[in-house]
């Protein structure tokens, strides 16, 4: 027997309220977006740290830097969001963690970005780690030849040139992150895949929202693609993998 589409339910409103289920998932997409880009803001600042970290010539630092990536990129992270939501909080001292547990404001939203975004660090750090590297030892020389110190070598020499050599994988992990935002439902994000659940229990239409969910999704996904091809075009240096 052939399945029967009906998408009658977006317009119908939830439990005699005002809202339908398509403003809801209007509100999801909101979330999904938000909690997408904080992630990965965090992401960049604390991966291009520690991805810098890893290519000093301390090896304490560099250390450092490896054990947070080797830390943060072989956790799942279904299971960070759950330390990050259950047992950091047990960690602070007392009236920190009574404020954490209780008061703290967006508490779920929180959980979530800094889960996501430490979790998608790890990976950039490497990415960083890998343009930096790429780059010929004669460059760093000559910055320091001119009179620069390491920490200006790194930003007027190295780090524009290895920024532009890792967008393409950067790339796939702005998409990556707007992907695995669904995965932040589990601590109670309101984000497309939790809307999903719900609309599911009080609906039954399980392929409909399946389309719609999963077709937004792929709209989020594909403008951060868009997006982050127009940087590359327009940093790209002739010679390089961003150029291409």
């Amino acid at each position: 027997m052939s399945y029967h589409w009906d998408w009658s339910f977006l317009f119908q409103n939830i439990m005699g309220g005002d809202e339908t289920y398509l403003d809801t998932l209007v509100s999801a997409v909101g979330w999904t977006v938000a909690v997408s880009l904080t992630a990965w803001i965090i992401a960049l600042v604390i991966g291009s740290i520690v991805g810098i970290m890893r290519t000093l010539p301390n090896r304490y630092i560099a250390a450092l830097g490896n054990a947070y990536v080797e830390i943060f990129r072989n956790i799942p992270i279904l299971v960070q969001l759950f330390v990050w939501m259950f047992v950091v909080p047990e960690l602070m001292p007392h009236d920190l963690k009574m404020w954490m547990k209780q008061d703290m404001p967006a508490k779920e939203f929180i959980t979530g970005a800094l889960g996501l975004g430490w979790f998608t660090a790890a990976r950039i750090a490497e990415q960083l780690r890998a343009g930096i590297q790429s780059l010929s030892g004669g460059q760093r020389n000559a910055g320091l030849a001119m009179g620069f110190t390491l920490a200006q070598t790194y930003r007027y020499v190295l780090l524009p040139m290895a920024y532009r050599i890792v967008l393409p994988p950067l790339t796939s992990e702005f998409m990556n992150v707007i992907k695995n935002s669904a995965v932040t439902y589990a601590v109670g994000v309101i984000e497309l895949f939790y809307q999903f659940n719900q609309i599911n229990e009080e609906t039954s239409r399980s392929l409909e929202i399946l389309v719609i969910v999963g077709g937004l999704y792929a709209i989020l996904a594909y403008a951060a693609n868009r997006l982050m091809t127009t940087i590359e075009k327009r940093t790209r240096v002739p010679g390089f993998i961003a150029s291409k």
